[in-house]
């Protein structure tokens, strides 16, 4: 992904000053777990960029058409992405961290600069479903002939019942009556 540098500079040098910052990023796709997606249109975004006296807060929505693969059916799935986006970007690396140095996140303003572009991407990847579906009632492929299920009944289900029946040590029960 291309890096989007904003120059930290009068309209960002007071506590509460704001900063719109908005554009597109033509991205072909990404790739989460597993997981091929496109991104045809590319994606939006739509940021507050706000002096917070420490820190810079980068706050917005990121927007995309996504498509990918359906995981029941295998078939195309496509679905819209609305994300928040939520980076605090510090003037100073803090003299003190939490107890669990480890877990403590932060991105650095450098050389007066910062870059929102890992901001949008985690963004994006935090709020990509974990199941793709293609409708949210899919019912995805038989598990014995592969058939679509979506596209009609296949017949497995009733002849695999048919055939328990008959297996049935009580099979010969439905003949009393």
């Amino acid at each position: 992904m291309e890096r989007i540098e904003v120059h930290v500079d009068e309209r960002l040098a007071s506590a509460g000053d704001v900063l719109p910052l908005a554009g597109h990023i033509d991205l072909e796709g990404y790739e989460l777990g597993n997981h091929e997606f496109s991104l045809p249109a590319g994606l939006d975004y739509d940021l507050m960029l706000t002096n917070a006296g420490d820190g810079i807060l980068a706050s917005g929505i990121v927007r995309a058409q996504v498509e990918g693969e359906c995981d029941r059916c295998l078939e195309p799935a496509s679905f819209d992405l609305s994300a928040e986006v939520n980076e605090y970007f510090l003037f100073e690396e803090p003299e003190e961290l939490a107890d669990d140095e480890d877990e403590v996140d932060f991105s650095l303003v450098e050389d007066d600069r910062i870059d929102v572009s890992e901001a949008i991407m985690a963004a994006l990847l935090m709020d990509t479903p974990y199941v793709v579906l293609c409708k949210e009632d899919c019912k995805g492929l038989c598990p014995r002939c592969g058939a679509n299920l979506n596209e009609g009944d296949c017949g497995c289900a009733e002849r695999d019942e048919e055939r328990r029946m008959e297996e049935s040590p009580f099979a010969a029960l439905k003949n009393l009556m």
